[in-house]
């Protein structure tokens, strides 16, 4: 893994993304995103509403087949965790507590996985439920200092990675894109770069009610499932810029 010093230009990274023409182009940027992150691994997953899959990622082939040939998405608390949640997770926080779970972790260790994974969860439109996974080899300190710093970025490379794997699911209807109104894009640009909601309502000498408003009007003409993915989808759409 990288340095603290390192730090990816994630508008290059978005710009190689959305330049991405068919599915087997997101193998490509997701390897390049595993090497400007400098860790050992990344994975995107999706499921649709139909069943219908889609995956990418750099683990090794023997370790995908022997995942699938051992029914650890069972007992996988990495799925567990992002299925019950709507914010990024890291694995340390996850219910590992039950035999099988420590079995599929020392399993996964052993195949090079890493001992250390971060996972956002991503909700879609009609259904459509998705995962990107950071996993590394390192101590806890290094990857809690790692997370901290690349959260923000992580959300928004997340986000925009479903979005352009979207564009590519069979017979998918195009969203119409709304504009926000200049409150909305002040309220979203301050919980973009970090505010929290009574910061947000202070500086714009409005009340949290208010806030909300503004917040649920802005999340529903995204289509996002909560503030997070709504502040993601704004800035991958170049509706707020921080």
């Amino acid at each position: 893994m990288g340095s603290l010093d390192d730090n990816p230009r994630v508008d290059q990274l978005i710009e190689r993304l959305e330049a991405s023409e068919q599915l087997d182009d997101l193998q490509i940027v997701i390897e390049e995103l595993r090497d400007a992150y400098r860790v050992d691994h990344m994975v995107y997953h999706w499921v649709s509403s139909n069943g219908d899959q889609y995956g990418c990622g750099t683990y090794d082939l023997e370790w995908v087949n022997r995942y699938i040939e051992k029914g650890y998405l069972r007992v996988d608390p990495v799925i567990v965790g992002c299925f019950q949640r709507f914010h990024p997770v890291d694995w340390k926080r996850l219910d590992w507590s039950s035999k099988a779970a420590r079995v599929f972790l020392q399993d996964a260790i052993d195949h090079g996985v890493g001992n250390q994974g971060y996972s956002i969860p991503i909700r879609g439109p009609n259904g459509q439920f998705a995962h990107f996974t950071l996993s590394h080899g390192c101590d806890d300190a290094s990857w809690d200092t790692f997370t901290a710093t690349h959260r923000r970025n992580l959300i928004l490379i997340a986000h925009s990675f479903n979005q352009k794997a979207l564009e590519f699911q069979p017979g998918r209807t195009p969203e119409a894109n709304q504009p926000l109104s200049p409150r909305e894009v002040e309220a979203m640009t301050l919980l973009a770069i970090g505010y929290n909601r009574a910061q947000a309502a202070n500086t714009l000498a409005i009340s949290e009610h208010t806030l909300r408003v503004y917040v649920e009007s802005a999340r529903h003409k995204l289509g996002a499932m909560n503030t997070t993915h709504a502040v993601a989808r704004a800035l991958s759409r170049g509706l707020i810029v921080v």
